[in-house]
């Protein structure tokens, strides 16, 4: 039942978009480089059958996904209440496989020793801390009548 509803929001979401492709695109649709490739491997009787309502539902269908699949692919659209133009999102997560520019690499490398160094930097003060509070709840002074008030502020939370 619910892939029946799915289904049906699917269809009447491509409908919409068919509507909404046409209304913006003033020239032909055989224009389309994504179209002009499909109909470019069709036979010519099967390609000049198609009508432009046809190849306007193949256009959105097909969108532009020329570059592969990706691990997380949501497309769709909405409407806001009282505003009449329909605006659409894309959200894509996956392996990027594009060769790097030199600057990209720089930039790549520097980032994941920042990281590095990021959590170096926080693992450090976590286990002093930790080490402070344990030494503390020890009772255990290295330099008498000294406190940095972490302990008290333990304390205090529990």
């Amino acid at each position: 039942m619910a892939y029946d509803e799915e289904e049906m929001s699917k269809s009447s979401s491509i409908s919409e978009d068919i509507e909404l492709f046409s209304d913006e695109q003033s020239t032909s649709v055989r224009q389309d480089p994504v179209i002009k490739k499909l109909l470019g491997k069709l036979p010519d009787d099967i390609a000049d059958s198609y009508s432009e309502k046809q190849l306007q539902g193949l256009r959105v269908a097909l969108g532009d996904r020329t570059w592969g699949k990706h691990f997380i692919d949501r497309r769709g659209t909405f409407a806001i209440t009282f505003v009449r133009w329909r605006f659409y999102y894309v959200f894509l997560l996956g392996k990027n496989r594009r060769a790097y520019t030199r600057r990209e690499k720089h930039a790549s490398l520097l980032m994941f020793m920042g990281l590095i160094l990021l959590f170096l930097c926080i693992s450090v003060l976590l286990g002093l801390l930790t080490l402070y509070l344990l030494k503390s709840a020890l009772g255990i002074d290295l330099l008498e009548g000294t406190s940095l008030g972490a302990w008290d502020w333990f304390k205090e939370l529990w």
